[in-house]
């Protein structure tokens, strides 16, 4: 349909009925109704109708009419036609109703927004009012929505427990709907919310709530925890079918709580089955499980990881009481404790590997754990010196059995530093450990590897200070066989030789780096003396200004005792071979005598005469003949002494000297915590009472754990040798001394 440049302006009667008429016949088209298609010349005629009354002159121009009749035409059809439709309808049958009208609908805002093209691109755009597109939209919104969206939610909501309750529905459907609230939202998602969601994640929380209260009685942890798995999976998965995605993190936040974390205490707890049972029996599936839900929720992990550290810390404590039970007359079986707990810390760590994917918070459970429990005291004994007297016998028992393998000891190694790193007292190890490592040392019992080994370790572990009295000795002992390599050359070379029928052999050990041992005037053997003169002489050449200093408590000598029935070769301390030396010229000596001629003190003469006259073998005769020394007693060589073996070690009993490990540790602490005090106040110059505490502590707790008291103790201290003062304002603020 055309017009000529003097054609007559069309009424807007006219124009009307000839749109009217257009829109009657889309209507027909578009519902499915008999109707012929539009031809290229109709579709092109409606359009032309538009453009010619909005390009009439005024007073004809009748764009304004236009755009108002755009919108009456959408809104009869929804008001009169789409909203009965659906209204008529009930539960799944209305939104198949809604969901073919909404198409509809779309439909005809595309086909009239065709025909009223022209008002978008002219009278629209100069006049700042909605688009043809936004005014089909708001239509449908403001009369069919608004009045069918409250019952629809309604049935959606029931469709979807329905999906929850394992029927079937029809999915496609439901995201039809749903994407109709979004789109009616204008482009923003309140709608969607409001009308839907809203109302949603309520009846969710609500069918959760029931659920979780139901499963949490009658299922196992293991059982549960499958259930609340695959209801989160099925949730996520119904965001991927018809709801929109901005709904997933609110939704699954809803399932997690009511799932999850409402319960979380009654579900870790649980008897025979929660997370305690669980690492129990081994169950790294579910453990597994229990990682990967509460991963997901923020802080979630922290009620797991609190169950995994009372768990460990109960199981650690059963260990040690077991420990406690076992042990007889104050010795503690270490061996078999410390292993248990390497043990324990093996098992536990593979969870924390495997089934808590490494997590920060497990480390810190089990470490806080490990803590617990690895710094009780057994029958007396420290932690500290437990570890220290089981890596004394594992390096002894592999010195003497070649055929150990040397990773398993290598392994051990590792597992002793990560245990010592839960012992406070580490400075308390290091001497107990210090103090085992010279006996070993000293009586060869000892493999070079396996010791620089732990001591490469303990340093990357804890430090070249913590490690650096230990590698000194051990380095004396190499530089010990120069020295008696040497020592033998200068006696072949000086041709002295060797006093006859004795071979002697001496480690020079340097003082700093070993602990202090008991010295005495012993006075020894004409053979001995003369080797010692040999040795000083061999000595005073190699070296200048250093003084020797003999310590005889260590030394061990070979003897051969010629008894009535046969000779056999003696293994003896220092002492006691210089007792029974004592007897090669006479027959019988009393206690005093001996005492004068030896020198000993009165404590280790009791102790060597004990192991030569009343412990297993007898090679003295007392009199009397009782199980103690005393200084009444009298001795004589037990020429009638006969033993099957051709060679015996005669043990010494050890001095016990924990007491004095303690104390010398006590007295190092005192000097740490001085020298920490000071470096502070010289750095920091002012500072308060409580802060110079706190900083202190901190620096020092690597090694032990620093007492408060003796901490003051030392500020005082400091104070009265002018290190510091207190501020003459605030007594409990101090100042450094320059």
């Amino acid at each position: 349909m055309s017009f000529s440049q003097n054609r007559e302006p069309i009424t807007i009667e006219d124009g009307f009925k000839l749109i009217d008429a257009a829109v009657t016949k889309l209507t027909r088209i578009i519902e499915g109704k008999p109707e012929p298609p539009f031809l290229p010349e109709e579709y092109i005629g409606n359009y032309t109708i538009v453009y010619n009354m909005c390009i009439q002159k005024p007073p004809h121009d009748s764009s304004g009419p236009l755009y108002e009749k755009y919108g009456a035409i959408l809104q009869a059809y929804d008001k009169l036609t789409i909203l009965p439709s659906i209204m008529e309808k009930h539960d799944e049958y209305m939104l198949r109703e809604l969901s073919r009208w909404w198409e509809i609908n779309k439909i005809m805002v595309r086909w009239l927004s065709h025909f009223f093209y022209y008002l978008d691109r002219y009278y629209i755009a100069r006049n700042g009012i909605p688009s043809l597109t936004v005014v089909g939209m708001t239509c449908f919104r403001d009369h069919v929505y608004e009045k069918v969206h409250f019952n629809v939610k309604q049935v959606v909501i029931a469709l979807i427990h329905k999906e929850r309750e394992g029927q079937q529905i029809d999915r496609a459907l439901l995201k039809n709907v749903l994407d109709l609230f979004v789109q009616n939202g204008m482009g923003n998602m309140e709608r969607y919310e409001k009308d839907f969601e809203d109302f949603f994640l309520t009846e969710t929380n609500s069918y959760y709530s029931r659920k979780a209260s139901s499963w949490i009685q009658e299922d196992s942890c293991p059982e549960y925890m499958i259930k609340a798995e695959e209801s989160l999976k099925k949730e996520k998965e119904r965001v991927s079918h018809y709801l929109h995605s901005d709904t997933e993190p609110k939704l699954v936040a809803n399932v997690q709580t009511n799932l999850l974390v409402s319960v979380a205490k009654q579900l870790l707890e649980k008897e025979n089955s929660g997370c305690s049972a669980l690492l129990r029996d081994d169950k790294t599936d579910d453990l597994s499980r229990m990682y990967r839900l509460y991963h997901a929720i923020p802080q979630g992990l922290e009620p797991v990881a609190v169950a995994f550290r009372l768990h460990v810390t109960a199981e650690g404590n059963s260990l040690i009481k077991q420990a406690e039970d076992a042990a007889t007359s104050g010795i503690v079986e270490e061996q078999v404790l410390v292993r248990k707990i390497i043990d324990l810390h093996d098992k536990y760590m593979a969870y924390v590997t495997d089934c808590f994917q490494n997590h920060t918070l497990f480390h810190k459970s089990l470490k806080e754990a490990f803590e617990i429990f690895c710094n009780k005291k057994v029958a007396g004994s420290s932690s500290a010196e437990m570890l220290a007297t089981f890596c004394d016998n594992l390096f002894k028992k592999a010195a003497n059995d070649k055929s150990n393998d040397d990773s398993t000891i290598e392994s051990t190694i590792d597992n002793v530093v990560k245990l010592l790193d839960y012992i406070s007292d580490k400075d308390l190890f290091a001497e107990f450990y210090r103090k085992k490592l010279a006996r070993r040392l000293l009586f060869g019992k000892f493999s070079d590897d396996h010791e620089r080994s732990i001591l490469t370790k303990l340093k990357g572990q804890f430090g070249g200070q913590f490690t650096s009295k230990m590698e000194g000795m051990v380095t004396d002992m190499q530089l010990g066989k120069d020295q008696q390599t040497g020592f033998e050359e200068y006696l072949k070379n000086a041709n002295t030789g060797k006093p006859k029928g004795i071979d002697f052999t001496v480690t020079v050990l340097t003082t700093g780096f070993w602990p202090s041992y008991k010295t005495s005037d012993l006075n020894l053997p004409l053979e001995m003396v003369n080797c010692i003169e040999s040795f000083k002489a061999h000595y005073e050449i190699k070296t200048n200004h250093r003084r020797l200093m003999w310590i005889y408590s260590l030394g061990n000598c070979n003897l051969t005792a010629r008894f009535d029935a046969k000779p056999i070769e003696l293994i003896v301390s220092t002492y006691q071979a210089a007792v029974l030396c004592a007897f090669n010229h006479t027959e019988r000596l009393t206690y005093q005598e001996l005492i004068d001629q030896l020198n000993l003190s009165h404590e280790d003469l009791v102790r060597v005469l004990h192991s030569l006259s009343c412990a297993k073998y007898k090679f003295l005769k007392k009199e009397p003949a009782s199980k103690t020394i005393s200084k009444t007693d009298s001795f004589e060589f037990n020429s009638k002494f006969t033993d099957k073996m051709r060679r015996i070690k005669v043990p010494l009993p050890p001095v016990d000297d924990r007491k004095k490990v303690v104390e010398d540790v006590d007295k190092d602490r005192r000097y740490a915590i001085d020298a920490s005090l000071v470096r502070i106040m010289k750095s920091r110059k002012v500072l308060p009472h409580q802060q110079l505490v706190s900083e202190c502590v901190e620096q020092l707790s690597r090694m032990f754990k620093p007492d408060i008291k003796m901490i003051k103790k030392r500020i005082e201290d400091l104070i009265s040798r002018d290190y510091l003062e207190r501020d003459t304002e605030n007594p409990n603020t101090f100042k450094y001394v320059a």
